[in-house]
């Protein structure tokens, strides 16, 4: 039997390393994306503290000062937030982009995948076919020996 030579190998293993590409790059996005998120968290948490530092200033003895260096502690924290949400929204972006780069790569591959199979399943029906005849001529030429015997 004939070994069975895909023509487009080459580009279908091509298309694997882009998937495998997009997969990594997509992984990357996530990882930053929980990174941004992990920091917004962190500056929520800090606000919070802020706020109940607050809280505890405005109850315990009044010092105006410190009162006011919190209230600015909260307004500068709230500009962080706002400059975090951001990075998180374009992290999701990011994100979302990979995702469908990575989804593109994927159908790239599965196309390629699918004329691999319909090409070795025609180079199947080919070999068998080949085989048949082969079989053919073979009882042909053994019934003709025969009938000349």
């Amino acid at each position: 039997m004939a070994k069975f030579i895909f023509s487009l190998q080459n580009i279908l293993n091509i298309k694997e390393k882009l998937e495998e590409q997009a997969k990594m790059e997509f992984a990357q996005a996530r990882i930053l994306l929980d990174e941004e998120e992990a920091r917004l968290t962190a500056l929520l948490e800090r606000k919070a503290d802020y706020e109940e530092e607050g809280r505890r200033l405005r109850d315990a003895k009044l010092n105006v000062q410190d009162i006011i260096d919190n209230k600015t502690a909260i307004v500068t924290i709230d500009g962080y937030i706002d400059l975090q949400r951001l990075e998180v929204k374009k992290a999701e972006a990011n994100l979302e982009l990979a995702r469908l780069k990575l989804n593109e790569a994927i159908k790239e591959r599965k196309t390629y995948e699918r004329l691999r199979e319909k090409a070795h399943e025609e180079f199947i029906r080919e070999e068998n076919a080949r085989e048949a005849r082969e079989v053919d001529e073979l009882v042909s030429y053994k019934h003709t020996v025969k009938n000349k015997e």
